[in-house]
């Protein structure tokens, strides 16, 4: 695969996988391992995994890692040291960047979320010049949009955003377009929707209500929901997210920014109506006076990722929500197991 630096208008060096080199940055998290696995379907020469694991866990990342085209960075994984970075996407035909601080740490540490999520960004971005990166797919977030002023929102809703998170990931777009305008870096900002599945952790922001309500359910105690419930989020399977990844990676726009959801809006009452059933469970709601929240409804217009990234989200909530439970017992045994094993 040829190395020179594209521009926008140069249309027949479109992304092949066949025998690419793709360095997924923050490759160990929730999104990230399932990137990786869903690139090691495809005909790539190598999958090379840069991480710090300050999210990211080695447990998310060993079956893949058993595939000899799949590779852990040695030297560590943090996008703010830039002699690492660089050395990591040397001889890479793309980068899959997901690596970031998450809404609340962001909230309580905006200094941090400055450093890692806007100049972590910027270093990146960097490093795509000098290795002559030919794409990029940045992970970028529905929080650029904050709440909807209407619905469902399209890609040209304005940054309505009032959080330290959105604004780093509208740095992070506008760096994108000007790093495109001025080197031809070509790559694509996927705004995620609410993102669950199997190895989510339990520190996200409105995705850890799944796994509230299911420890709840656990030990027999009421799941509970703030307000009335009506909030409503558009919910869709890490596995869909990762395949809109390789979408990205493939597709022929040479800048752009799309939504990645179902374009399906869930209220938080009817999510824990359908986790109760989906665990047999015959609890009742409660309900609590509502607490801080970032955002109320939200909920993504899809058609822009269909027709620019042939993306079309495969797994409906009921389904994707018994893969979660499902794997959550067995991650739970594991655990356990581990702790006996001690």
């Amino acid at each position: 695969m040829s190395h020179h630096r594209i521009r926008g208008t140069d249309r027949e060096n479109i992304m092949d996988l066949r025998n690419a080199r793709i360095l997924v940055i923050g490759g160990a998290g929730l999104i990230g391992s399932h990137v990786v696995e869903a690139l090691l379907r495809e005909d790539v020469k190598e999958v090379l995994i840069f991480d710090n694991f300050c999210r990211g866990t080695h447990e998310n990342i060993q079956i893949a890692l058993r595939n000899p085209r799949c590779k852990l960075f040695d030297a560590g994984g943090d996008i703010l040291q830039t002699d690492i970075l660089h050395a990591a996407m040397k001889g890479m035909d793309a980068v899959v960047h997901l690596a970031a601080l998450w809404l609340l740490q962001c909230y309580e540490y905006p200094r941090a979320a400055f450093d890692v999520n806007i100049r972590g960004t910027f270093n990146v971005l960097e490093g795509c010049v000098a290795n002559n990166i030919r794409r990029l797919v940045y992970s970028s977030s529905a929080s650029v949009y904050g709440d909807a002023l209407e619905e469902p929102m399209t890609e040209d809703h304005p940054y309505n955003n009032w959080t330290f998170y959105g604004a780093t990931k509208i740095a992070g777009e506008q760096m994108m377009k000007a790093f495109h305008r001025r080197y031809g870096v070509n790559g694509v900002g996927l705004r995620y929707m609410n993102v669950y599945g199997p190895r989510q952790d339990y520190r996200g922001t409105y995705v850890a209500v799944i796994m509230k309500i299911l420890d709840n359910i656990e030990h027999g105690i009421s799941p509970v929901v703030f307000g009335d419930g009506s909030q409503a989020y558009d919910f869709i399977d890490v596995e869909d997210v990762a395949r809109a990844n390789v979408c990205a990676l493939k597709s022929t726009v040479p800048i752009g920014f799309y939504n990645i959801g179902r374009g399906i809006k869930t209220s938080i009452r009817e999510l824990a109506e359908l986790l109760l059933k989906l665990t047999g469970s015959t609890l009742p709601i409660r309900y609590e006076p509502a607490g801080q929240t970032f955002v109320s409804n939200r909920v993504g217009d899809t058609a822009a990722a269909e027709r620019d990234l042939g993306f079309f989200w495969k797994i409906g909530l009921e389904e994707g929500l018994l893969r979660l439970i499902e794997w959550r017992k067995m991650h739970i045994e594991a655990v356990k197991q581990k702790r006996g094993q001690l």
